[in-house]
C-alpha cells in the first residue's frame, strides 16, 4: 500500500427503531479507507450485547444473514489496520467487557504507548489476556477499575493510559464517545432524523447517513448517548493541550471530510498552492499521485499556471484483496497498482505531486513508470515535510532506521528516487493551509516533538504472547469485585 498506513475507524449509533446495525454497516463502509483487514458491528437490544466480527473488508465480513442477526437499538463498529498486534481474528474488533457494573463492548482507533506496563500490571492482578492489542488493555482497566459507576473507570483508564484513544464503547442501555486529552485521533457527533445520535471517527459517515454534524468530541472527553440524550463529562478535567495528527489533513482522512471545522479538499489544495510557491519549476503539466494527491496537485497547477492532468490511473482494488501476486506480477511491483495515461505523459515534462515519502520504495517505482511512459523530466513535490521518526500514535509507518529522510539528504532521496528535482512543503507551510493556528496539532513524525513521553522504539507485535493463536472468539474480558483478582476468559 502507498504511504503510510492509519490503524482504524470506529462508528457508533443509537437509534431506537431504526436497524442499526445496517447503519453501522454503512457507516464503517464509509470508513473503509482508515484500515482494511478486519471489520466488527455489537448491538444491543437492552437485554444482551451481541457481537460479530471476523478478517476482511467490511462487505466481506458482513451480508444480510449476519446482520439480521444483530438486532438492538444501539450499536458500535470497527474497522481494522493493526498498529499494536497482528492482523489475526483474535484482534478484530469490537471486543467485550464483563464488569461487575454489566457488559461492555469497546472498539478503538490509535494507540497506547504504555499498554505493555499496564499490561504486566494488570497480569500481575490474574488478568489473563485473550488477545495481542492495547485496546483489551483499555477494556481491562474499565472492568478492573474500583468503580460504583463506568464514569469512574472512565477516570482510571484515562488517568492511566499514555498516547492515542478515540473509542466507541455499547453499554445495555447506552452508547459512550471517548477521545484522550491530547485528541490525537478525530471522532464526531451527528444527529439522526433529529431523535437518534451518530458517533463517527470522520464527517464523512455521517454524510453517507444523512446525519447531521453537531459537533466533535472534546479532547479528554466523555459523552453518553442514551434514552435521556447525550450528557458531556471530563473524567480528569478539561485538556489544557491539543495535539490532533498533522497527517489527518494530508493523508489519512477522506478530503470530503471536516476535522476542526476545516473541509480536507481545499486544505489540501492550499498545501498544493504553497508548494509551488515554495518549489515553483518550469514544466508542461501537474499531475496527483490518486488519490490522496489529487486536490494537492489541482491547488499546484491553479497556483503555478501549469495545466493539471491525470496522469496515472488507480486501481483502487490492489492492495485489498488477500490474494498475492505471483513472482513475474509482483515484479511489476507498483504497476499493479497505478498505470500511467502514454498519451498525456509522453514528451512532457512532468511535476508529480505526491503526499509523502516513507521509505523510499514506492517513488523510484512512481518516476520510473513515468519515465517508461515517455515523460522527459519528473519533478516530485511532496505535501509534507520529511518524514523523520516513527509514530507511536496509531500509525504503522516505520521504524526510524526505516525512513528515508531520517537517514538521506533531500538531495541523497531526490537521486535514490532518480527525479529531476524534489521539493517537500515546509512544516509551517502545512500547518498554515490547515487554517488553524500553530500548537494545534502533533507534528512528532516531522520534528521529533512528542506530545507525551513515548518508549525508545516501538514493536507492534510487543504485546504478542500464545493469545495470538488463530482460533477465533469474540474476546471477553471479566472483572469480579475489586477485592478479587480481575480474570479475564
Amino acid at each position: 500500500m502507498h504511504g503510510p498506513r492509519e490503524k482504524c475507524g470506529i462508528f457508533g449509533v443509537f437509534a431506537p427503531g431504526e436497524d442499526v446495525a445496517r447503519l453501522t454497516f454503512f457507516g464503517l463502509h464509509a470508513l473503509q479507507h482508515r484500515g482494511q483487514e478486519s471489520a466488527g458491528i455489537a448491538t444491543t437490544d437492552g437485554r444482551k450485547i451481541n457481537i460479530f466480527a471476523d478478517m476482511g473488508l467490511v462487505a466481506q465480513v458482513f451480508d444480510e444473514d449476519t446482520l439480521a442477526g444483530l438486532p438492538g437499538h444501539a450499536a458500535i463498529g470497527h474497522t481494522r489496520y493493526s498498529t499494536t498486534g497482528s492482523s489475526i481474528q483474535c484482534n478484530a474488533q469490537p471486543f467485550l467487557i464483563k464488569g461487575a457494573l454489566g457488559e461492555l463492548a469497546i472498539a478503538h482507533n490509535g494507540n497506547v504507548v504504555n499498554a505493555d506496563i499496564m499490561r504486566s500490571d494488570l497480569e500481575q492482578r490474574g488478568v489473563r489476556f485473550e488477545t495481542t492489542t492495547d485496546t483489551e488493555v483499555l477494556g481491562a482497566l474499565l472492568a478492573e477499575a474500583p468503580a460504583s459507576h463506568w464514569q469512574d473507570g472512565f477516570q482510571e483508564m484515562m488517568r492511566r493510559a499514555v498516547g492515542a484513544y478515540s473509542l466507541v464503547i455499547l453499554s445495555k442501555d447506552a452508547i459512550y464517545g471517548v477521545r484522550d486529552p491530547l485528541g490525537i485521533r478525530p471522532l464526531c457527533i451527528g444527529r439522526l432524523n433529529g431523535t437518534g445520535w451518530v458517533l463517527a471517527s470522520e464527517t464523512c459517515a455521517l454524510d453517507h447517513l444523512g446525519a447531521d454534524f453537531v459537533r466533535e468530541v472534546a479532547p479528554g472527553e466523555v459523552v453518553r448517548i442514551d434514552a435521556d440524550g447525550l450528557t458531556s463529562t471530563f473524567p480528569i478535567g478539561p485538556s489544557t493541550q491539543q495535539a490532533l495528527c498533522l497527517f489527518e489533513f494530508i493523508y489519512f482522512a477522506r478530503p470530503d471530510s471536516k476535522l476542526d471545522g476545516q473541509l480536507l479538499h481545499p486544505v489540501r489544495m492550499r498545501m498544493g498552492a504553497r508548494l509551488s510557491e515554495e518549489y515553483p519549476v518550469d514544466a508542461d503539466l501537474v499531475i496527483g499521485v490518486p488519490d490522496s494527491a489529487t486536490a494537492a496537485a489541482i491547488g499546484y497547477a491553479a497556483a503555478s499556471g501549469i495545466p493539471y492532468a491525470e496522469g496515472l490511473v488507480k486501481n483502487r482494488y490492489v492492495g485489498r484483496t488477500f490474494i498475492q501476486p505471483d513472482q513475474r506480477l509482483r515484479e511489476r511491483g507498483v504497476q499493479l497498482k497505478y498505470n500511467p495515461l502514454r498519451e498525456v505523459i509522453e514528451g512532457k515534462r512532468v511535476i508529480v505531486v505526491d503526499d509523502s515519502i516513507v521509505r523510499g520504495t514506492t517513488t523510484p517505482r512512481v518516476v520510473k513508470m513515468l519515465r517508461d511512459a515517455g515523460a522527459t523530466e519528473v519533478h516530485m513535490r511532496i505535501t509534507s515535510p520529511p518524514i523523520t521518526h516513527p509514530c507511536f500514535y496509531g500509525v504503522d509507518m516505520a521504524t526510524r532506521g526505516e525512513l528515508i529522510a531520517a537517514n538521506k539528504s533531500e538531495d541523497e532521496i531526490r537521486d535514490h528516487i532518480d527525479a529531476d528535482s524534489l521539493g517537500y512543503l515546509s512544516l509551517e507551510g502545512t500547518i498554515a493551509a490547515t487554517g488553524l493556528p500553530n500548537g494545534r496539532h502533533c507534528t512528532a513524525c516531522f520534528s521529533g516533538q512528542y506530545p507525551s513521553e513515548v518508549p525508545l522504539q516501538f514493536d507492534k507485535f510487543a504485546l504478542e504472547s500464545e493469545a495470538g493463536r488463530p482460533d477465533h472468539q469474540i474476546p471477553v474480558i471479566t472483572a469480579r469485585p475489586a477485592t478479587i483478582p480481575l480474570t479475564a476468559r
